[in-house]
């Protein structure tokens, strides 16, 4: 029976020294292998937005200095002179020389017909009217088209340029070859998995990608991904691999450069520095593993000696078995967001120093630029309130009193979603009553309710439906706000967990927290207020917001 003790002791005794032993090593493995990850993605990114920034400078260039030499074509010969083919013909020789790249040109006038033509198609006498270029060449000026099949039925762009003679309007019309275009854009695509091409707004492939699809497909990437500036996204391709994309924006935010990378084609420096630290780390745990197995005999061995000390022993060991019972382990998720909301602030500032510089002020966008940049200073202070005021929940503050008026913060949070409901072809209809009071409240809570509310509408929509945003005077003392959905509604099931914390309907789809609503409605509460909802499955979702119309007088 002794023996049994003695092995179990000796068992427990290897098993907690290799799992002290071992726990410092693979933390400090992990750690290490981490770092030189994210090092080496930390590179790659850079690597990646250089070069989606380079490339995007030198594909608008190469379009500047094409529309250039068209529109100093157009301003030096007259619409007679181009109208003559020789002469077309010999300015097709001379932008080409100069330029390059140009497939054919022509001469189009007010009416859309092809009065003239230099190329390789047959399209002198054709009209134009009807195509979507030639109008926006005439009303714009100047127009760099997306690519379209036209009347040649292949894949080509168009650089055309407007001018007026007198009474007489007519457009100087210039294809630009494809493949040169094309090789310009796949020259920033590096190794056997690296690819480059150009998206439209609407994600349509305006030059072909070397791997997934073909040009003027739509693309599986979304460009709302990418920012203004270069961005870099992770995401999963057609053949399920996460890739780096590296996006920059060009011809006046029209065209998405887009290079893809896989990054495992660029980490083989990082996976033999894996191996090594594999090895190293085995070969410490074979020597931690033989050490404790010697020393945890020679220990048992010791103390089978005493008979005495290793029944104290055991009772000590028992004793401490219990009081290192397993114990629940809550993980959290802290969402740092004052730090990225600094940083935006600097950058603002740093923008609105550069808007005072002479070669701004010149600009015939400056005020523009002003009021976009006071609009991003504007959503930034009501991001720092949201963020302020759910700390002051956690906190238990109670609601800041100010003039709200209930209409221009819907009209406000809807702008806000007004785009994303757009993309997904959704209607937000607005009946908000007229002559709703000025009440005192706290703005920056109730825009994140309706923020919460209009949000989870637009998501349980999903695509090709209505919203509808009233608002009404119930009486005296109470303002009612329904926001109703078209959506699938919500299952009866779930109706009773619907303001839960951490319940989402969402979860499915890897989108909810499960926070928004259960927030929304202890804000009201808070506020005196509260939220109901109606829903029938398949029928959509109702939900009723009750404000107390406290007048500011009384706040």
């Amino acid at each position: 029976m002794k023996s049994s003790i003695y092995a179990s002791l000796q068992r427990k005794i290897i098993s907690i020294t290799l799992v002290v032993s071992f726990a410092p090593l693979l933390i400090l493995g992990g750690t290490i292998y981490y770092q030189f990850d994210r090092v080496y993605k930390d590179k790659i990114e850079e690597q990646m937005l250089y070069r989606a920034r380079a490339q995007a400078e030198a594909v608008d260039l190469f379009l500047k200095e094409r529309t250039a030499i068209l529109s100093a074509m157009a301003d030096t010969l007259s619409f007679q002179d181009l109208k003559q083919e020789e002469n077309l013909s010999k300015v097709f020789q001379v932008i080409n020389l100069r330029a390059g790249a140009f497939v054919d040109l022509g001469v189009i006038d007010n009416s859309g017909e092809h009065v003239a033509y230099v190329g390789p198609y047959n399209l002198k006498g054709l009209n134009y009217d009807q195509q979507p270029w030639f109008a926006e060449a005439m009303s714009k000026g100047l127009y760099i088209s997306d690519v379209y099949m036209g009347f040649r039925r292949l894949p080509h762009f168009v650089i055309a340029v407007r001018r007026q003679e007198n009474q007489q309007i007519w457009i100087l019309r210039a294809t630009v070859d494809p493949e040169i275009f094309g090789s310009i854009v796949r020259s920033a695509q590096l190794g056997k998995t690296g690819d480059a091409y150009i998206l439209n707004k609407e994600g349509v492939y305006q030059t072909q990608p070397r791997f997934d699809g073909d040009i003027l497909s739509e693309a599986i990437l979304s460009t709302t991904m990418f920012g203004r500036s270069a961005t870099v996204n992770k995401e999963i391709n057609g053949q399920g691999r996460r890739l780096f994309y590296a996006g920059s924006w060009l011809k006046n935010n029209d065209w998405l450069l887009i290079i893809s990378q896989d990054p495992e084609e660029e980490m083989g420096g990082l996976f033999a520095t894996r191996n090594v630290e594999i090895a190293i780390i085995v070969g410490g745990i074979v020597a931690i593993v033989l050490m404790t197995v010697f020393t945890t005999r020679l220990a048992v061995t010791r103390l089978r000696e005493a008979d005495m000390r290793m029944n104290e022993l055991n009772a000590q060991l028992v004793q401490s078995d219990k009081l290192t019972a397993l114990g629940k382990m809550a993980v959290g998720v802290a969402h740092e967001i004052n730090n990225p909301l600094a940083v935006i602030q600097q950058k603002i500032g740093w923008m609105e120093d550069l808007l005072a510089e002479e070669a701004f002020e010149k600009s015939q966008h400056l005020e523009e630029y002003i009021s976009s940049i006071r609009k991003i200073d504007e959503h930034l202070e009501r991001v720092r309130k949201i963020v302020h005021n759910m700390l002051g929940f956690v906190r238990r503050m109670e609601p800041h009193l100010e003039d709200v008026d209930i209409n221009a913060t819907l009209y406000q949070t809807i702008a806000l979603l007004e785009n994303s409901a757009r993309i997904n072809n959704i209607e937000i209809r607005t009946d908000l009553a007229p002559d709703l009071p000025i009440i005192a409240g706290d703005q920056a809570q109730l825009q994140q309710v309706f923020m919460n509310l209009i949000s989870n509408a637009i998501d349980a929509v999903q695509k090709d439906g209505l919203i509808q945003v009233k608002s009404r005077q119930t009486d005296s003392s109470h303002i009612a706000v329904n926001i109703i959905d078209n959506g699938p509604g919500i299952p009866e099931k779930e109706q009773r967990k619907i303001f839960d914390p951490f319940f989402s309907t969402k979860s499915a789809e890897g989108k909810g927290t499960g926070l928004g609503l259960w927030v929304s409605h202890n804000i009201m509460e808070k506020m005196g207020g509260n939220i109901t909802f109606s829903s029938q499955e398949g029928k959509g979702c109702t939900f009723f917001v009750t404000i107390p119309a406290i007048i500011p007088e009384k706040k």
